[in-house]
């Protein structure tokens, strides 16, 4: 049986994963700047930016373009760092 992959580029991504890796990439002042919302520019938290976005539903749709958009760039930011892999401990084989 072979597995379902989805063609969605959000599949399997949450918001709090959006927004963490945006404000990773751009900082909270360069992203209140893209999306101009004001969770983002005063005393901006994931927390807080995410409960205004879940009841948002034209900021949500800002975040996950700007996400969509920034995506290539995201991704070359991470590969600079080590990956982590929480399993790798279980993978390695015991003698």
């Amino acid at each position: 049986m072979t597995a379902h992959t989805s063609k969605d580029p959000l599949h399997g991504v949450t918001l709090e994963m959006q927004v963490s890796a945006l404000v990773a990439h751009y900082g909270w002042d360069k992203l209140g700047q893209l999306v101009n919302i004001n969770c983002f520019k005063k005393d901006p938290s994931v927390k807080s930016s995410l409960k205004f976005l879940r009841r948002t539903p034209w900021a949500r749709a800002e975040v996950e373009a700007l996400y969509l958009d920034s995506l290539e760039d995201i991704v070359d930011d991470k590969s600079d760092e080590p990956a982590f892999n929480p399993w790798v401990n279980s993978q390695i084989k015991k003698s």
